[in-house]
């Protein structure tokens, strides 16, 4: 799957998209997030604080417990305010 990273969240990765193949065990959205804690210092410093790092699987807002089962993309940004 393709994962994308916008603003802060693509800074401390380092990145603006990559693909990835996470194991079996890896089914939903905050499963995906522990395991990209895990594939280094700049992932674990941009998913430190989970709770504000918003996603969108094939660009439809989801939340921690959604299923990433069949996603093409997964787009990782930080919350957005109006202005």
């Amino acid at each position: 799957m393709k994962l994308v990273y916008f603003a802060w969240v693509r800074e401390r990765v380092g990145r603006p998209e990559e693909v990835v193949e996470p194991p079996a065990e890896v089914r939903t959205l905050a499963d995906l997030v522990g395991w990209l804690r895990g594939r280094g210092e700049e992932y674990a410093h941009a998913f430190e604080n989970p709770r504000v790092v918003r996603a969108a699987i094939d660009r439809v807002h989801a939340k921690p417990e959604a299923s990433i089962a069949g996603a093409a993309e997964i787009a990782f940004f930080p919350p957005m305010t109006g202005g």
